[in-house]
């Protein structure tokens, strides 16, 4: 890692994260997922309602519900394989002790490849929802960019929440197979796991723990927070339990975008937190 001498030098941070960003760059990463993005978020937006004998899109709430669902399935399981090896695959080819030799602290070192790695991440999910950004703009107006704008913010958080997961699973783990496996055992459960098991306990204990304290466990999941961002009323938050008629037990806060907002930086700030913490020597 090069470090410019003289008066005017970068922060290291900075150069580290401009290193890691021209990495990403160099193998084309990023054009590879705004790529990806592009695709399916093109494909959803026109054939999302074939299966009712319509093509192209059909209304704002209706296209971005639809893209809801592509971005919890992909984008956290690029920010974990973007990451987990970010640390722990440094330490297993031997260059993380000649990072450290540099006069980099390692939470600096630690913060530039989470910078460079979030700026790579962000540029691609920008690019990827461009195109669909035009279409929406001309078939429904100006007004509908600020809600597809707001789709696109809460997305890109996201992703950020899960690469700062990725980042404490490459500080943690000991080996590089055992990091991707965990990795995705966290997609797994964030994706898949934790609704069926809030529906489970619903259900077992045949609705009267559905009060407000258990809507709040909602929050527990980045994936659940960017769902309720991106949905329009309280009842719709509410048949995310799994019922319609719990729509009513859905607290009103959850309308509040800065609170669901405040909750996804949360879970960019606290894993990394933790991964700057546990890296210390």
């Amino acid at each position: 890692m090069p470090v410019p001498s003289g008066a005017a030098q970068p922060s290291p941070i900075l150069t580290l994260a401009a290193k890691e960003l021209k990495e990403r760059l160099r193998n084309r990463w990023v054009l590879a997922v705004a790529g990806v993005f592009t695709l399916f978020s093109l494909l959803i937006t026109y054939f999302g309602g074939a299966a009712q004998g319509q093509i192209g899109p059909q209304s704002l709430a209706y296209t971005i519900s639809s893209l809801v669902s592509l971005v919890i399935y992909l984008l956290p399981l690029i920010a974990l394989l973007l990451g987990f090896d970010t640390v722990v695959g440094e330490r297993e080819r031997g260059s993380l002790e000649l990072l450290l030799a540099y006069p980099v602290s390692r939470a600096e070192l630690l913060l530039g490849k989470f910078l460079g790695l979030a700026t790579a991440l962000t540029l691609s999910t920008l690019a990827g929802f461009a195109l669909v950004g035009v279409l929406l703009w001309r078939q429904f107006g100006a007004a509908a960019l600020l809600h597809y704008g707001g789709f696109v913010l809460s997305a890109t958080l996201l992703g950020l929440s899960f690469l700062s997961l990725a980042l404490l699973i490459s500080v943690l783990a000991k080996e590089r197979t055992r990091a991707s496996g965990l990795a995705i055992l966290l997609w797994f459960l964030f994706v898949l796991v934790f609704d069926l098991a809030l529906l489970g306990l619903l259900v077992g204990s045949g609705g009267q723990w559905a009060g407000d304290w258990f809507a709040w466990l909602l929050l527990a999941n980045p994936c659940d927070v960017f769902r309720i961002a991106n949905v329009f009323t309280l009842d719709q938050v509410g048949g995310l339990m799994g019922a319609g008629s719990l729509g009513t037990l859905v607290p009103p806060a959850f309308a509040n975008p800065a609170l669901l907002g405040a909750a996804l930086l949360a879970w960019i700030a606290l894993p990394l937190g933790a991964a700057i913490w546990r890296f210390k020597p």
